[in-house]
């Protein structure tokens, strides 16, 4: 009987052996793969590859942080100007028809350039009479002579001679009226003669600039008060800006504005305050705040309508479009261009050294062979790393957000401005794995 009880004793104590043993095995396997998974997911959750196909097919576009003035800044309204001492209207001092017409809409011309021909019968008989009229000042003098003559010799009465006088100052006064005429019709008057009488006139530029409006065609009849076209200089244009009365004190001579076109808000263009308004625009309580447009003032035009920041300071501060940011569990990120890999997800198996190894040699050369072969397709598609930045978003204004970083980042680092959000849901949706 005894020795029944040891050999129960016996098997017992080999069993709750065994089974500590199964039990110690299996908490090991499962901590060891919780801990990888966790330091796998660490390192790479934040690192995220993309193909040149992938950044085509969705758009993404990359740039810089720039310095913008967003914290310190008034907003207002307005519209481009061109000064009317900048503008002008092409128009001929005398009606007729228009027989020419050498320029549209958009063409540049000079100052002084001809853009239009009109003609009048009226032009002949000017030039006409401007010839004749010598012949008269001539006769008329004659007559004055003879008549102071027989005035001398008590022969002539008097007021004979007072006619002649009268008439041949009447001839010379006419005489000078015609050669004004004459040379503001462009002709020089030295050159009318009987074989070069113009029947039509040109009309030219008054300023140079560019023809934004056109008001003749060829036949109509036109006169100073119909202009043929009008004329812009669009390198004299400025910005009048809106601002109300509560802000005026904070404007000043010399600060920068930063504006976009309220029909196209993603370029932004600058100007420099040059002269404030004195008195109030209408019934809307603002003042005129004009700017010089820097730059070429290529694209805009007078009359555009405009959104601007009135720069308060000169103090500037990291800014990044608003596409470029994007928000995960209530904190805000932008993606970087970086060198630094993503952890490839078959490094998982590296778990061989802890337990885990091959039992055959010939899986192991498989293992190494597929491997090899993935290593030589990603070197043969060209790829690009992006990772996962915290920021602290700022103000935001004309579709850039001023941004703080948590960590430092190198200076002229790329950045997502495009499609950020594809990037952000590609790695939450692969957990940080990257196949």
């Amino acid at each position: 009987m005894k020795s029944l009880i040891n050999i129960i004793f016996v098997c017992t104590s080999l069993l709750l052996l065994n089974s500590c043993g199964e039990a110690h095995k299996e908490g090991d396997g499962h901590n060891h793969g919780t801990t990888s998974s966790a330091d796998h997911e660490e390192a790479t959750a934040t690192v995220t590859t993309l193909t040149q196909e992938q950044i085509k097919a969705v758009g993404i576009t990359l740039g810089t942080i720039e310095y913008k003035q967003l914290t310190a800044s008034i907003k207002a309204n307005g519209a481009l100007r061109v000064p009317n001492n900048n503008k002008g209207n092409a128009t001929s001092l005398y009606g007729g028809v228009v027989k020419t017409l050498t320029v549209q809409i958009g063409d540049h011309v000079k100052k002084g350039q001809v853009i239009a021909t009109i003609a009048n019968p009226q032009f002949i008989q000017l030039q006409e009479e401007y010839l004749t009229i010598d012949s008269r000042i001539t006769l008329a003098e004659q007559e004055m002579q003879r008549q102071k003559e027989l005035s001398e010799g008590n022969a002539g009465a008097k007021k004979n001679l007072q006619s002649a006088t009268a008439e041949l100052n009447t001839l010379r006064t006419r005489k000078a009226s015609l050669q004004q005429q004459i040379q503001l019709m462009g002709i020089n008057p030295n050159t009318v003669s009987n074989s070069n009488l113009r029947s039509a006139l040109t009309v030219t530029s008054p300023i140079s600039g560019t023809v934004s409006n056109v008001f003749a065609k060829i036949g109509s009849y036109v006169d100073v008060a119909f202009p043929v076209i009008e004329i812009v200089d669009n390198s004299s244009l400025h910005l009048d800006l809106q601002v109300f009365e509560k802000d005026l004190p904070k404007i000043r001579v010399g600060q920068i504005i930063h504006f976009t076109l309220t029909n196209n808000p993603e370029k932004e263009y600058d100007a420099t305050v040059f002269s404030i308004g004195s008195s109030f625009e209408n019934e809307s309580k603002s003042i005129a705040v004009h700017a010089k447009v820097s730059g070429t003032p290529t694209g805009l035009i007078d009359g555009m309508n405009i959104t601007g920041i009135v720069s308060l300071d000169h103090v500037k501060s990291p800014a990044v479009p608003n596409e470029a940011i994007v928000e995960a569990d209530g904190k805000y990120y932008i993606f970087i261009q970086t060198d630094r890999e993503a952890q490839e997800h078959h490094e998982e198996n590296g778990h061989d050294d802890h337990g885990h190894a091959h039992d055959e040699g010939e899986a192991t050369h498989n293992h190494t062979d597929e491997t090899e072969a993935g290593k030589h397709a990603n070197e043969q598609v060209k790829t690009m790393n992006f990772e996962k930045t915290e920021v602290i978003k700022g103000v935001s204004d004309l579709g850039y957000t001023a941004v703080t970083f948590i960590t430092e980042v190198p200076a002229n680092v790329k950045i997502v401005t495009k499609g950020a959000f594809f990037i952000n849901a590609k790695l939450s949706n692969t957990g940080g794995h990257q196949h």
